[in-house]
């Protein structure tokens, strides 16, 4: 996604643990105040028109930048939409790191584990459109996607931690289990819930960490 410029990991206690997303460049004050405008622009048409309202020049016109600052910094509509879903994912960030567990820190491995498909389930349906523009929308662009790193240290760890055998070869497949592409057979096409998934997928996660 846009604005995630890295990844390092740490703990409380010194142990390699649980990744952290890195700080982005300092940007200028007019930069600064041109990408909130555009993302809030991005953000305004979405919810009026889906992601059929990301068209480049739209956002530009409504954020009141020239279309030159949109394409420079969001490239195409991927890459905007992928910007869009890294402003909203940042809550989900913070209760992975910070907040109480399963989810946070201070729950075993294997809870965490499936804590985190609950989360990530509910995340990603929930602006679904988004997520498989940024996923599809340039080829191999979710291995691509500078986040996805963030989420397969994350399931890494845990899984390390649970004690599972060859833990990024394991988060690998679990994450891919959960494109966005395959969430959207399951949810539109199957009409499953986000609940059923989160359960089944979850018993999954748990077999995972075995």
């Amino acid at each position: 996604m846009d604005d995630v410029s890295g990844l390092k990991s740490g703990s409380a206690t010194g142990r390699r643990d649980l990744p952290v997303l890195g700080a982005a460049p300092p940007e200028r004050a007019d930069a600064a105040r041109n990408r909130r405008r555009v993302l809030d622009a991005a953000a305004r048409l979405h919810a009026e028109h889906g992601v059929a309202g990301l068209n480049m020049d739209d956002v530009a016109a409504a954020a009141g930048v020239g279309k030159g600052t949109v394409y420079r910094r969001f490239v195409d509509k991927s890459g905007l939409a992928g910007a869009l879903l890294d402003d909203r994912g940042r809550q989900l960030h913070e209760r992975l790191l910070y907040g109480p567990p399963p989810l946070g820190p201070g729950a075993p491995g294997e809870e965490r584990l499936v804590a985190f498909v609950a989360a990530y389930i509910e995340h990603s349906v929930r602006s679904l459109d988004l997520v498989l523009l940024s996923e599809t929308g340039t080829p191999g662009g979710r291995l691509a996607k500078p986040v996805y790193g963030f989420w397969r240290l994350h399931v890494e760890v845990l899984l390390r931690d649970a004690g599972a055998p060859d833990p990024r070869t394991r988060a690998e497949a679990l994450l891919a289990v959960l494109s966005a592409e395959q969430l959207q057979q399951w949810t539109q096409r199957d009409g499953r819930t986000v609940e059923e998934l989160s359960t089944t997928l979850g018993h999954l996660a748990r077999s995972m960490a075995t």
